[in-house]
């Protein structure tokens, strides 16, 4: 009895250790955020929303959602914020997790655009030409429909061909769909496939570069991309550093939680 006293102590000590915990974590609006070790996607506004709003808060930093959410379901961390059409395809995929909505994020909903170089105003130019003319002529709304269809089925488009003496990077983080991700060995996506109305457009050749989403600025500004299509939220703090295209979306930030 007295050795299985031990080992029962023993055990107690090394989940205390870990910051393991038997007791039930229970989040059903952001309010339950306070004090939570909350997992986000580094570079994001989550990211930055989690940091600057949720008292507390311990911040773990992941490359992709779905790293984020791995660790969810480990119980490494207790929730992730997200926006909510990644958060919503990694629920899909995961039936033991859930999404939590909050008017917090409703009341300030995000406008994704497409970014460029400071001061490439020819390349900007053409990317709102492109994005206006898609809001006019269906070719828009027929993308949303593909990638965000009522039904959940989504229909990948035909692979726009793009030609041209000139290759124009799009940079993204194929890991955030149905905006970007990988499907067998190609990234397709609604940015992949408006970045390839851009190019055909401006008649050159698109060649798509996939990294790290807190790595794309930094790309941009060295010239190893020449435009970010990743579902990119317009905030103040990247306007700093770069140029946006006319706004092509609006989302919200949701938290993804165990049921």
């Amino acid at each position: 009895m007295k050795k299985l006293t031990l080992i029962c102590a023993a055990l107690a000590a090394a989940l205390a250790f870990t910051g393991c915990s038997k007791s039930k974590v229970e989040i059903n609006s952001v309010a339950d955020l306070t004090g939570k070790k909350i997992g986000v996607q580094a570079g994001t506004t989550g990211e930055a929303w989690v940091q600057d709003s949720v008292e507390g808060a311990q911040v773990v930093s992941f490359k992709s959602g779905m790293d984020a959410a791995l660790d969810l379901k480990n119980r490494a961390i207790d929730a992730v914020v997200l926006d909510e059409l990644p958060a919503k395809a990694i629920v899909e995929r995961n039936p033991d997790l859930k999404i939590i909505h909050d008017s917090e994020f409703a009341d300030n909903k995000e406008a994704y655009a497409i970014a460029v170089k400071k001061g490439n105003a020819d390349l900007l130019s053409s990317i709102n030409k492109t994005i206006a003319d898609m809001k006019t002529n269906g070719e828009y709304e027929a993308l949303v429909n593909a990638f965000m269809p009522a039904d959940g089925k989504i229909t990948i488009p035909a692979a726009e061909a793009t030609t041209g003496s000139k290759v124009v990077k799009l940079g993204t983080n194929a890991a955030f769909p149905p905006f970007e991700y990988v499907e067998g060995k190609n990234i397709v996506g609604f940015d992949i496939t408006m970045g390839q109305k851009i190019a055909k457009n401006a008649d050159m050749k698109l060649e798509v570069v996939d990294m790290a989403f807190d790595s794309l600025i930094p790309a941009l500004q060295s010239g190893t991309i020449d435009f970010i299509a990743a579902g990119m939220s317009v905030n103040e703090e990247r306007k700093k550093n770069v140029d946006f295209s006319e706004t092509y979306f609006e989302s919200e930030q949701v938290i993804i939680v165990r049921k």
